[in-house]
């Protein structure tokens, strides 16, 4: 079964619907210029109150490898997202100072774009169409990448079936899709995860 990730959580109720859900992931935002970002400390406190069968994503932006070790490290977060400009040199440097796993996150226009994912020495790929603007690429230039991907850019409780009918990714994320301005909305939050797993809305 596709596997869900809610992003971009910032408040305790955002942790206990998710909980409650029991969806397999969900992401604390550091990029300082993000409407959805917490501090290290207020996603430490988030943390504490997530189930532990929940694993929490923190995603950065081309963030000093050091600090997102620390992070790692100390278990505020359990999966680092790599969602900027970096590279498989950072990749690598970032493997010096933690175990944890990594996302290495693609911006999809075209099919060389598709061809870097593929070779991406993280453990899984996220593709994206940008920073978590709400809006979908093409999805017609997935129809041979066959690694296993997080899928995300323009998802909605109303097109995330379809989407996983048509492209069967390893996981969905979601962050836009699941707000009501600006505040994550326990209703679509459900509605998007009934949608995935086709329960009956």
């Amino acid at each position: 079964m596709t596997k869900i990730k809610l992003c971009g959580m910032r408040r305790v109720i955002d942790i206990q619907t998710a909980n409650t859900l029991k969806v397999e992931f969900i992401g604390f935002v550091f990029w300082t210029k993000s409407k959805r970002m917490v501090t290290p400390e207020e996603a430490a406190e988030l943390k504490s109150i997530l189930s532990p069968d929940i694993a929490a994503v923190g995603v950065f932006v081309d963030e000093k490898a050091e600090t997102v070790a620390e992070l790692l490290n100390r278990g505020t977060i359990d999966i680092a997202q790599l969602h900027g400009s970096e590279d498989e040199a950072y990749v690598r440097h970032l493997r010096t100072l933690t175990r944890k796993p990594l996302i290495q996150v693609f911006r999809i226009r075209e099919q060389k774009d598709l061809e870097a994912a593929a070779c991406s020495s993280a453990e899984s790929v996220l593709l994206d169409a940008g920073k978590g603007d709400g809006i979908t690429f093409d999805w017609n230039l997935l129809r041979d990448f066959t690694r296993p991907y997080f899928l995300a850019g323009g998802l909605t409780p109303e097109n995330v079936s379809a989407a996983i009918d048509q492209l069967h990714p390893y996981a969905v994320d979601i962050s836009s899709g699941i707000e009501t301005n600006g505040i994550k909305d326990a209703e679509k939050m459900t509605a998007f995860v009934k949608a995935v797993r086709k329960e009956n809305l």
